[in-house]
């Protein structure tokens, strides 16, 4: 797919990953809406001409249908849909205080997994009404963000590994699911990237995350993962993936 002239919806747009990926999204000339409950950390990308910022719960059905539609009345279509919308906990399945929240766990749930999978559903049904725009029927493309904790989650870690793995699990049938409107679907799973949460840990904790990873010895970084969106999205041979960008790290334990 050719980004100039299209139109994406990016949840969790306004910092970390999701910020990184409107950068570049709008550099490469695509109308960018952003889908987020936080404020925007850019504030010359907030009044950008090509981006509509929007307050959205994405677990929402009502608000989000509603951002979907002030969406399509701004671009008039909607062609990438990129989820990077979510929040972690940590709690152990039995601890000091007893069993694991059930609300916790529910709220982990309902705003990484269904959040993810409620805004991709109402993107795709607008996808499906695009001219193809290449000989092959292409519509649109949908990228997901799970976590390397997906696979190998740590103590503490049931609820958040759970609604990544949930992430990754529906990457192929949703693929399959809509294969046939031209529209493709990945899911990326990052390792230990360094967005802002991380700047009040201090060097030492920051070295000591940094000798986990194979190599290179560092923590990733926000433009990577969105130079790795950009790939997918312009590489039209890529559907039905869930690839990790995380140096060859591997979760210990704890």
């Amino acid at each position: 797919m050719y980004i100039s002239g299209k139109t994406a919806v990016i949840t969790g747009g306004a910092s970390g990953l999701g910020l990184a990926t409107v950068r570049r999204l709008v550099d490469a000339g695509a109308n960018v809406a952003i889908f987020d409950l936080n404020d925007m950390q850019d504030p010359g990308l907030a009044g950008h001409d090509r981006v509509l910022y929007q307050r959205v719960d994405v677990s929402g059905e009502d608000a989000v249908r509603d951002a979907i539609a002030n969406t399509m009345a701004s671009f008039g279509s909607i062609h990438i849909c990129c989820n990077f919308a979510g929040i972690a906990a940590a709690a152990k399945t039995l601890g000091k205080d007893g069993p694991h929240s059930l609300d916790l766990y529910n709220k982990v749930i309902r705003v990484n997994l269904i959040g993810t999978f409620n805004v991709l559903r109402l993107a795709a049904e607008k996808m499906a009404e695009n001219e193809p725009f290449d000989e092959h029927g292409g519509r649109g493309v949908i990228i997901n963000t799970a976590s390397v904790a997906a696979f190998e989650g740590q103590i503490g870690q049931a609820a958040y590994s759970a609604s990544k793995g949930g992430i990754a699990g529906m990457t192929v049938p949703v693929a399959r699911d809509l294969a046939p409107l031209g529209i493709r679907v990945n899911t990326i799973a990052p390792g230990i990237i360094h967005t802002p949460i991380f700047d009040g840990l201090g060097e030492k904790v920051i070295h000591s995350l940094e000798a986990s990873v194979l190599y290179p010895k560092r923590l990733g970084t926000p433009a990577e993962v969105a130079r790795l969106v950009i790939f997918i999205i312009e590489n039209d041979y890529i559907n039905a993936e869930t690839i990790r960008i995380d140096g060859g790290i591997r979760l210990p334990p704890r």
